[in-house]
């Protein structure tokens, strides 16, 4: 597949990186012209804009790691709420499009929004980003003050905390030993479905008292 960029087609090939000068007219005629497609994603930085056609394998880990913390939460007990796609914009600072966001201390501001309002709700409590073709930034979730941000890059599970004006490499603040866990799935995902992994998740969980151990 060739990469195609005109006012009627936007069509890149997998795994294909594409940065663009524009400005935020220029994003929001694009993300329009995109609608609903999963496929490319599309990401504003302050006078660019990036194209990025997800490899299958991106879809995979995102979908995991989403279930994985679906289970952390239900063994913990957490309340939350989870958004899948979703779009963050803040007008003519940022445009950028997580894998999944996690409501958790905020969940119940978000309960039976259809719309979130970026500039005055509250942001996700923790967003996830599949990294496999260096798209990812983790300064591009600093103007919505996410408090913390998963990268999964090269199989490593990355974990970014907020503190004050900046993103700092550091453990979950509401799953210890999360990135073992992580590892240890999937690992068995090279060779298990999902399915699969999580069921034995699910079964390590309730073998465990109080908090979540190492694997």
């Amino acid at each position: 597949m060739d990469t195609v960029i005109t006012p009627e087609r936007i069509e890149l090939p997998p795994g294909a990186v594409l940065k663009l000068l524009g400005n935020w007219k220029d994003y929001q005629i694009l993300s329009q012209q995109l609608g609903d497609r999963s496929s490319p994603r599309i990401k504003y930085r302050r006078g660019e804009i990036l194209l990025m056609a997800p490899l299958p394998e991106h879809g995979r880990d995102a979908s995991l790691l989403a279930l994985i913390v679906i289970a952390l939460l239900d063994h913990l007990n957490r309340m939350y709420e989870s958004f899948t796609p979703i779009t963050m914009s803040l007008p003519e600072i940022s445009g950028i499009e997580p894998d999944f966001c996690f409501y958790i201390e905020n969940c119940r501001a978000v309960v039976g929004k259809k719309r979130i309002n970026w500039e005055s709700d509250p942001p996700p409590d923790l967003a996830i980003e599949i990294d496999v073709t260096s798209y990812t930034d983790i300064n591009d979730f600093l103007p919505y003050r996410v408090p913390e941000v998963w990268i999964l890059k090269s199989n490593r599970l990355l974990i970014y905390r907020l503190q004050k004006e900046s993103y700092v490499l550091t453990e979950s603040s509401y799953f210890p030993n999360v990135r073992e866990i992580v590892q240890q799935c999937l690992k068995m995902a090279n060779e298990q479905t999902t399915s699969e992994v999580i069921k034995w998740l699910k079964n390590f969980l309730r073998e465990q008292q109080g908090s979540i151990p190492n694997v």
